[in-house]
């Protein structure tokens, strides 16, 4: 019967210090997190994004389960395919199609050649105004 109270004191002990290294763990998680910016602008001065857009981006993300796969584990080319650079690559297909009905009124695909490098040489700005 005493051997067996050794065991629960030691299994008690190590729950409490486990809880604890999770606790202290999870706070410096917390506190090393990037800071995310009120408002993001471009070298001449307009408003790309404000803190605001990026916190819903992070919301669509998670919504769509964007956490539970890919590079966020740190192992993601085992797991599934990068979502981070797909899905950078559609947003900038979809932005470019966007921009290029916006000036010219058809997509970006069936621009000519000069129609097309004129979409490419907007500024990030002309982005936003395309979308909104």
């Amino acid at each position: 019967m005493h051997n067996s109270r050794k065991l629960w004191t030691l299994l008690g002990v190590v729950f409490l210090l486990s809880f604890a290294a999770l606790g202290w763990i999870g706070r410096e998680i917390y506190l090393a997190a990037p800071p995310i910016p009120s408002v993001v602008k471009s070298s001449d001065g307009a408003v790309l994004y404000t803190g605001e857009e990026i916190q819903r981006g992070q919301q669509l993300w998670l919504s769509t389960g964007g956490q539970q796969l890919g590079t966020v584990w740190g192992h993601g080319s085992y797991v599934a395919p990068d979502w981070s650079a797909d899905w950078l690559h559609r947003e900038a297909v979809a932005l470019r199609d966007l921009l290029a009905r916006d000036i010219f009124g058809a997509d970006f695909q069936w621009l000519s050649t000069s129609g097309q490098g004129a979409c490419d040489r907007q500024s990030p700005g002309a982005f936003r105004s395309a979308l909104w």
